[in-house]
């Protein structure tokens, strides 16, 4: 084995090592790779019953489409590959029982553009609402709120809250 090959070991054990299993919210996680942030996706969609709006914030490339491939294949309503950025067309929907919509707002240029993709009524449905750039968003308070930050290579903070008691 490799010095190459151990290392890559010890990076895989520390990296599982720190996913959580069963915990309740608030938490904060580092996640070491993409798949560990799908993994940890999978892992938060027990917190994510409809009616639900999770807002994901952070920069460009910090992770959350990754994610939100993650919660998507666990909540059963798409296969991770299925799941793609809807920057241009602004608004997915995925499965049916949850229905998902997955919205990306980094476009969206202000209230009137807003107002303009019909969030307010999904979010008013049996649904579970993933909103990306929720930062810009105006319309409702999140039941969830997940921050993530790129801290280097393929390091990614993810800090999850609960912000209003929906469910």
């Amino acid at each position: 084995m490799t010095s190459a090959d151990d290392e890559q070991n010890q990076h895989e054990r520390r990296g599982a090592a720190q996913l959580p299993h069963a915990t309740a919210l608030p938490l904060e996680v580092i996640t070491h790779s993409p798949e560990e942030t799908l993994a940890l996706g999978k892992q938060l969609t027990k917190h994510f019953m409809p009616p639900c709006v999770v807002s994901l914030e952070g920069e460009l490339g910090s992770g959350k489409t990754t994610l939100v491939k993650g919660i998507v294949a666990g909540l059963g309503a798409a296969r991770e590959d299925e799941v793609t950025s809807p920057s241009f067309t602004l608004v997915h929907e995925y499965g049916r029982n949850p229905k998902v919509y997955h919205a990306d707002l980094y476009r969206v240029e202000g209230v009137r553009d807003l107002a303009t993709l019909g969030l307010e009524d999904l979010m008013n449905q049996d649904t579970v609402v993933l909103i990306e750039w929720g930062e810009k968003s105006t319309l409702a308070t999140a039941t969830v709120r997940i921050k993530l930050e790129h801290v280097g290579g393929d390091d990614r903070r993810i800090v999850v809250e609960r912000v209003s008691s929906g469910n």
